[in-house]
């Protein structure tokens, strides 16, 4: 399996020969390219052309984040799978409407269902979250009746909503509180770690499409416009309750996150380079992570889980079977 590198320090990539190596003040660091996926950069880089032209090669991609955690963009290489047909599949279930809907709906449908499994897992351990599950139970019937993506995305906003009222009761802890979704800046530690996840699950599922024939310049739930990417987002939706969300009260119940891995700006909190460095340790140990898959019988890991779901998707736009999203049983 391919790696992903993490850069923190600020430095200077360079190639040489075939092979390409990050430079410090404190020495050099080879990087081997054939075991190389993808290089997530929150220090201060250098690189060149050459270097560029080297990755592309060898179908390696770049995600830069800025100094507070922001993800700034990436470098995504020319496409080596690129398909026109499947460009062609994409545009017209976009600009079908009711095609582009059904698929919102699905998207939107895994979304909460994992929401839903989430608060039941927590339920079953002794939290009362019955009035939760019924409101988000409630709200789930209406998907169905949605005649427009923003309705539908409507809809998924308010379930998300009873979702984050649970948030309290799941995690418990002094100085993380949660008083609703706020973002640019967050304002309080669980805002700063769901929305450094989310990008961080964003660019997984990014990276993910760059293997397979989708462009993810055409997605459905989310609108295709001048924005880069969409695709990435949709998919997305529905691995945040499993992936994101239950690392973030995992890490919270184990007491591995502190008030020294966050820094209080002016008018928000974001993680540090030290609470950065120990989510992304703790998110590779998960996206590792190997489930029974229950149609397949054996043990594939989630990130190949979010692979497959982006085939689902390829085998619905070609006709040959209706896509239908991962919901998790655990």
């Amino acid at each position: 399996m391919k790696k992903t590198v993490y850069v923190f320090n600020d430095g200077e990539f360079k190639r040489k020969d075939n092979t390409i190596y990050f430079e410090t003040n404190e020495g050099r660091k080879y990087l081997p390219v054939e075991d190389l996926k993808e290089i997530y950069i929150f220090g201060e880089v250098s690189l060149n052309k050459r270097f560029l032209e080297f990755l592309s090669q060898k179908e390696i991609i770049l995600h830069f984040f800025n100094n507070y955690g922001y993800y700034t963009g990436s470098y995504y290489p020319r496409e080596h799978l690129n398909s026109g047909y499947m460009i062609l599949r994409q545009a017209e279930f976009y600009l079908d409407k009711v095609k582009r809907l059904k698929l919102a709906k699905e998207f939107v449908r895994g979304a909460v269902l994992n929401i839903f499994n989430v608060i039941r897992y927590y339920h079953n351990r002794g939290l009362n979250l019955a009035e939760t599950m019924e409101r988000i139970n409630h709200l789930k019937d209406k998907i169905d009746s949605c005649a427009t993506a923003e309705e539908l995305m409507a809809v998924e906003g308010n379930i998300r909503e009873a979702y984050y009222y649970s948030f309290n009761s799941i995690i418990n802890k002094p100085g993380f509180e949660f008083n609703g979704r706020n973002r640019r800046p967050p304002k309080d530690r669980i805002n700063a770690l769901l929305s450094f996840g989310n990008t961080i699950l964003y660019t997984a599922v990014l990276s993910e499409i760059y293997k397979t024939h989708l462009d993810p310049r055409i997605g459905y739930l989310h609108t295709t416009n001048f924005r880069r990417f969409t695709l990435n987002l949709d998919i997305a939706e529905i691995f945040k309750p499993i992936l994101v969300d239950r690392l973030i009260f995992n890490l919270i119940g184990r007491n591995k996150l502190k008030n020294s891995h966050f820094d209080s700006k002016v008018d928000s909190i974001l993680l540090n380079d030290k609470g950065r460095r120990l989510f992304l340790q703790e998110w590779e140990e998960k996206i590792k992570t190997t489930i029974k898959h229950r149609n397949l019988g054996r043990e594939v890991s989630y990130r190949r889980l979010i692979r497959m779901e982006l085939y689902k998707l390829e085998k619905h736009l070609m006709g040959e079977k209706e896509y239908e999203p991962f919901v998790s049983r655990w």
